[in-house]
């Protein structure tokens, strides 16, 4: 992976800055997918789907060592990044339900 030549610290963080302001969108995409998941589940179970989880980790691990990234990080961070999405979509899942009533 080729990253910027930077000569201060100051380079170096509003490049981060600008990674932020793009993963974040993509975050938010991430999430607008996963309400619409939540129409499609019957139960807690399936917003949980463990074996969905160890699938998206293990192909995150696999994109990290494509991409020349550190897999521990990467897993770390979709692990609460997935944790935080399930509790998002369990509380949609539980809304959608409630409507339905």
């Amino acid at each position: 992976m080729e990253t910027m030549d930077c000569s201060s610290l100051d380079e170096v963080r509003a490049q981060i800055d600008l990674l932020d302001r793009r993963i974040v969108a993509l975050l938010a995409e991430r999430g607008a997918y996963v309400r619409k998941a939540a129409r499609y589940k019957r139960d807690k179970a399936e917003v949980e789907a463990p074996q969905r989880v160890a699938a998206v980790i293990a192909r995150v691990r696999e994109l990290a060592v494509e991409s020349g990234g550190d897999e521990g990080v990467v897993e770390a961070v979709y692990r609460a990044m997935i944790s935080a999405f399930i509790e998002a979509e369990l509380s949609e899942h539980s809304r959608l339900r409630q409507g339905s009533k």
